[in-house]
Protein backbone atom coordinates (compact mmCIF):
# COMPACT_ATOMS: atom_id res chain seq x y z
CA UNK A 1 0.00 0.00 0.00
CA UNK A 2 1.15 3.55 -0.68
CA UNK A 3 2.86 4.98 2.44
CA UNK A 4 0.81 8.19 2.41
CA UNK A 5 -2.48 6.32 2.22
CA UNK A 6 -1.25 3.91 4.90
CA UNK A 7 -0.47 6.88 7.20
CA UNK A 8 -3.95 8.29 6.55
CA UNK A 9 -5.54 4.98 7.50
CA UNK A 10 -3.39 4.34 10.59
CA UNK A 11 -3.04 7.80 12.19
CA UNK A 12 -5.04 8.12 15.39
CA UNK A 13 -5.55 10.86 17.92
CA UNK A 14 -3.31 10.41 20.94
CA UNK A 15 -4.68 11.39 24.34
CA UNK A 16 -1.76 10.44 26.57
CA UNK A 17 1.74 11.76 25.94
CA UNK A 18 5.16 11.21 27.46
CA UNK A 19 6.67 14.39 28.91
CA UNK A 20 9.87 14.36 26.81
CA UNK A 21 10.05 17.11 24.19
CA UNK A 22 10.54 16.07 20.56
CA UNK A 23 13.70 17.39 18.91
CA UNK A 24 13.39 20.82 17.33
CA UNK A 25 14.37 19.49 13.90
CA UNK A 26 11.46 17.01 14.03
CA UNK A 27 9.02 19.75 15.05
CA UNK A 28 10.36 21.91 12.22
CA UNK A 29 9.83 19.08 9.74
CA UNK A 30 6.21 18.72 10.88
CA UNK A 31 5.69 22.48 10.57
CA UNK A 32 7.15 22.45 7.06
CA UNK A 33 4.63 19.77 6.06
CA UNK A 34 1.85 22.00 7.40
CA UNK A 35 3.10 24.93 5.34
CA UNK A 36 2.74 22.84 2.18
CA UNK A 37 -1.00 22.30 2.65
CA UNK A 38 -3.21 23.42 -0.20
CA UNK A 39 -4.84 26.84 0.16
CA UNK A 40 -7.44 28.79 -1.77
CA UNK A 41 -5.77 30.54 -4.72
CA UNK A 42 -2.43 29.60 -3.11
CA UNK A 43 -2.79 32.58 -0.76
CA UNK A 44 -1.06 30.69 2.08
CA UNK A 45 -2.95 32.74 4.69
CA UNK A 46 -2.34 30.37 7.59
CA UNK A 47 0.20 30.84 10.37
CA UNK A 48 1.54 28.30 12.82
CA UNK A 49 2.66 29.15 16.35
CA UNK A 50 4.97 26.49 17.79
CA UNK A 51 4.74 26.43 21.58
CA UNK A 52 7.54 24.49 23.28
CA UNK A 53 7.98 26.74 26.33
CA UNK A 54 6.39 24.83 29.23
CA UNK A 55 5.09 27.93 31.05
CA UNK A 56 3.44 29.34 27.89
CA UNK A 57 2.07 25.89 26.99
CA UNK A 58 0.53 25.60 30.46
CA UNK A 59 -0.93 29.12 30.22
CA UNK A 60 -2.64 28.27 26.94
CA UNK A 61 -3.80 24.92 28.33
CA UNK A 62 -5.40 26.75 31.27
CA UNK A 63 -7.19 29.15 28.89
CA UNK A 64 -8.48 26.16 26.96
CA UNK A 65 -9.57 24.34 30.13
CA UNK A 66 -11.61 27.31 31.31
CA UNK A 67 -13.30 27.71 27.92
CA UNK A 68 -14.10 23.97 27.89
CA UNK A 69 -15.54 24.12 31.39
CA UNK A 70 -13.39 21.34 32.88
CA UNK A 71 -12.36 21.04 36.51
CA UNK A 72 -9.16 22.68 37.70
CA UNK A 73 -6.16 20.46 37.11
CA UNK A 74 -7.47 18.92 33.87
CA UNK A 75 -5.09 19.27 30.92
CA UNK A 76 -7.01 19.49 27.62
CA UNK A 77 -3.69 18.85 25.82
CA UNK A 78 -3.33 15.44 27.51
CA UNK A 79 0.21 16.11 28.70
CA UNK A 80 1.62 16.84 25.23
CA UNK A 81 4.87 18.78 25.73
CA UNK A 82 4.46 20.80 22.50
CA UNK A 83 1.62 22.32 20.56
CA UNK A 84 1.31 23.81 17.12
CA UNK A 85 -1.41 26.44 16.99
CA UNK A 86 -2.97 27.09 13.58
CA UNK A 87 -4.45 30.52 12.90
CA UNK A 88 -5.97 31.66 9.62
CA UNK A 89 -6.43 35.08 8.03
CA UNK A 90 -10.15 35.83 8.27
CA UNK A 91 -10.02 38.14 5.24
CA UNK A 92 -9.81 35.06 3.01
CA UNK A 93 -13.09 33.32 2.14
CA UNK A 94 -11.37 29.93 2.37
CA UNK A 95 -9.61 30.54 5.71
CA UNK A 96 -11.41 27.77 7.63
CA UNK A 97 -10.73 25.18 4.93
CA UNK A 98 -7.12 26.31 4.48
CA UNK A 99 -6.45 26.04 8.22
CA UNK A 100 -8.10 22.64 8.39
CA UNK A 101 -5.86 21.34 5.62
CA UNK A 102 -2.81 22.59 7.54
CA UNK A 103 -4.03 20.74 10.65
CA UNK A 104 -4.41 17.53 8.63
CA UNK A 105 -0.91 17.83 7.22
CA UNK A 106 0.55 18.47 10.70
CA UNK A 107 -1.10 15.37 12.16
CA UNK A 108 -0.11 13.12 9.25
CA UNK A 109 3.48 14.39 9.33
CA UNK A 110 3.68 13.81 13.08
CA UNK A 111 2.43 10.24 12.64
CA UNK A 112 4.90 9.56 9.83
CA UNK A 113 7.76 10.69 12.10
CA UNK A 114 6.73 8.53 15.05
CA UNK A 115 5.01 11.24 17.09
CA UNK A 116 1.48 11.35 18.35
CA UNK A 117 -0.92 14.23 17.81
CA UNK A 118 -4.43 15.30 18.59
CA UNK A 119 -6.52 18.15 17.18
CA UNK A 120 -7.59 20.19 20.19
CA UNK A 121 -10.43 22.63 19.64
CA UNK A 122 -11.34 25.96 21.28
CA UNK A 123 -8.52 27.90 19.57
CA UNK A 124 -11.19 30.12 18.02
CA UNK A 125 -12.53 31.09 21.43
CA UNK A 126 -9.03 31.45 22.93
CA UNK A 127 -7.84 33.94 20.36
CA UNK A 128 -11.02 36.01 20.66
CA UNK A 129 -10.10 36.79 24.29
CA UNK A 130 -7.91 39.69 25.35
CA UNK A 131 -5.28 37.21 26.50
CA UNK A 132 -5.32 35.43 23.14
CA UNK A 133 -5.20 38.66 21.15
CA UNK A 134 -2.22 39.72 23.28
CA UNK A 135 -0.35 36.56 22.24
CA UNK A 136 -1.08 37.25 18.57
CA UNK A 137 -0.06 40.90 18.76
CA UNK A 138 3.16 40.02 20.63
CA UNK A 139 4.15 38.01 17.55
CA UNK A 140 3.48 40.93 15.21
CA UNK A 141 0.30 39.63 13.57
CA UNK A 142 -1.78 42.30 11.88
CA UNK A 143 -5.34 41.90 10.67
CA UNK A 144 -8.05 39.52 11.84
CA UNK A 145 -6.98 35.96 12.69
CA UNK A 146 -9.09 33.02 13.77
CA UNK A 147 -7.77 30.10 15.77
CA UNK A 148 -8.46 26.94 13.78
CA UNK A 149 -7.00 24.42 16.20
CA UNK A 150 -4.10 23.21 18.29
CA UNK A 151 -2.06 20.22 17.23
CA UNK A 152 -1.02 18.64 20.54
CA UNK A 153 2.32 17.01 19.79
CA UNK A 154 4.62 14.54 21.49
CA UNK A 155 5.58 10.92 21.94
CA UNK A 156 2.61 8.69 22.68
CA UNK A 157 2.51 6.99 26.03
CA UNK A 158 1.44 3.42 25.37
CA UNK A 159 0.02 1.90 22.23
CA UNK A 160 -1.85 3.86 19.58
CA UNK A 161 -5.61 3.30 19.56
CA UNK A 162 -6.86 0.75 17.06
CA UNK A 163 -8.56 1.65 13.82
CA UNK A 164 -12.35 1.55 14.11
CA UNK A 165 -14.41 0.04 11.35
CA UNK A 166 -15.59 2.53 8.73
CA UNK A 167 -19.32 3.18 8.61
CA UNK A 168 -21.21 1.89 5.60
CA UNK A 169 -23.26 3.96 3.15
CA UNK A 170 -20.89 6.94 2.99
CA UNK A 171 -19.91 6.81 -0.70
CA UNK A 172 -22.21 7.36 -3.66
CA UNK A 173 -21.40 7.27 -7.36
CA UNK A 174 -23.13 9.12 -10.15
CA UNK A 175 -22.05 7.30 -13.32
Amino acid sequence: MNSIIEAMKNRRSVRKFRPDMPERKVIDEIIEAGLYAASGRNFQGVRIIAVTDRAKRDEISEMNRKIGGWDEGFDPFYGAPAMLIVLADKSRTTYLYDGSLVMGNLMLAAHSLGLGSCWIHRAKEEFETDQGRKIISSLGFEGEWEGIGHCALGYPEGELPGTPERKADRVFYID
